[in-house]
């Protein structure tokens, strides 16, 4: 079984931006580069409908369900994962199985600070609709500032920032990164990376295991 180092003390919300971090550390590597990786497709519980309460209880389920054994990583991704010099994930099953799954060496960083962005609830009863549309729903009004029981957008947006302040340390140390992280998420930490110079996909993908490319050059 791969080594997984769990750190849960290096994130501290600090005053200074990434973009003022890029700007004072000292670059060892004259090129970096981060992969972002969605992770594979996890076990999910039942997609019969239900009601929006009751959709907490399914996105519970769903943070702590694991990978699909039928959900196999792409060439593309063992080869992003062999190519890579350190791999980080997020702490949530998914994303943990995943990067085993690469069998490409330890994962150097498994933390909260990279999990999915947070999605809202709300006490409806009456409505019923499957799992999925409830959370293509609460994202939607997510982005719009609904944010009940969650992290706010505002707030998802400040962590991603701090997430991307480490990717870049690490990067910084091992020249190139796989990030195995989620949809959404992922797509935060690109919008990061390219305010701050980096060249790659708006987009990283949103299908299982779709890779988006980030390299840093030194000025």
């Amino acid at each position: 079984m791969h080594n997984i180092r769990l750190c849960y003390d290096w994130y501290k919300p600090q005053a200074a931006t990434a973009d003022h971090l890029l700007r004072t550390l000292y670059l060892k590597c004259e090129q970096m580069k981060i992969t972002l990786l969605r992770h594979g497709k996890p076990i999910i519980s039942s997609l019969q409908k239900i009601n929006a309460f009751e959709f907490l209880e399914w996105v519970q389920e769903y943070n702590a369900s694991g990978l699909c054994p039928s959900s196999k990583p792409t060439i593309q991704a063992f080869t992003c994962a062999r190519e890579c010099n350190a791999i980080v994930c997020s702490d949530l099953s998914r994303s943990i199985e995943s990067a085993r799954a690469l069998n490409a060496g330890d994962v150097v960083l498994s933390h909260a600070m990279f999990n999915e962005a947070g999605l809202p609830v709300a006490n409806w009863y009456r409505l019923k609709f499957s799992p999925k549309i409830w959370a293509i729903t609460f994202r939607v009004l997510w982005l719009l500032g609904y944010s009940r029981n969650s992290e706010s957008f505002k707030e998802a947006k400040r962590r991603a920032r701090e997430a991307v302040r480490k990717l870049m340390e690490l990067a910084n140390e091992y020249e190139s990164v796989l990030f195995v992280g989620h949809g959404i998420y992922n797509r935060m930490l690109a919008n990061e990376l390219r305010k701050l110079g980096w060249s790659g996909p708006k987009n990283p993908g949103s299908k299982h295991w779709s890779i988006g490319v980030y390299e840093y050059q030194k000025k």
